[in-house]
């Protein structure tokens, strides 16, 4: 009896459809860690703020339903500000990075994509492992620059009737 009640449960674990995947990390090891895990709770993620020099993504501070995380970064550089549409949704996320991450360039499932930075460096590309999923929040690592970030996919939380509105 026991072995048919472990049996059910495992098969009821593997039966369960997957959703969540993370892309990353990309960059080098240097800055001090963040998260926007928490974040994702507010919402789905609704705009972007990215602070850029000559070089390097200087900066990071992202909007999710209608509460802005943190700012991560540095201070030097231009601020650029990017907002979604409703129902639009970050599908993928390519870039360059050397020691610090030097371009960002998002697409989203309307077809649209915002480039930050410049294009050198060593290239990577980040999307979802599961279909109709998509970008819910960053982490990372940063010190007067974006020293390195990481993508975290699941479904959207735009149904989500826990979250905070």
């Amino acid at each position: 009896m026991l072995l048919w009640v472990l049996l059910s449960v495992c098969c009821l674990v593997a039966a369960q459809q997957r959703s969540s995947s993370y892309s990353g990390e990309y960059g080098g090891g240097g800055g001090k860690r963040f998260s926007h895990s928490g974040n994702q709770l507010n919402g789905p993620l609704t705009a972007i703020r990215i602070r850029v020099n000559r070089n390097y993504i200087v900066g990071l501070q992202a909007r999710y339903g209608t509460a802005w995380s943190d700012y991560k970064g540095g201070s030097l550089g231009d601020l650029e500000e990017v907002f979604l549409h409703p129902g639009e949704h970050i599908i993928q996320v390519s870039g360059k990075y050397s020691v610090y991450m030097r371009q960002l360039v998002f697409v989203t499932n309307k077809g649209r994509y915002f480039r930050f930075g410049k294009d050198y460096g060593t290239s990577f590309n980040a999307a979802p492992l599961f279909p109709n999923t998509v970008l819910r929040f960053f982490s990372g690592s940063s010190g007067s620059v974006i020293d390195a970030i990481g993508f975290h996919w699941d479904y959207s939380s735009s149904g989500c009737t826990h979250c905070n509105k």
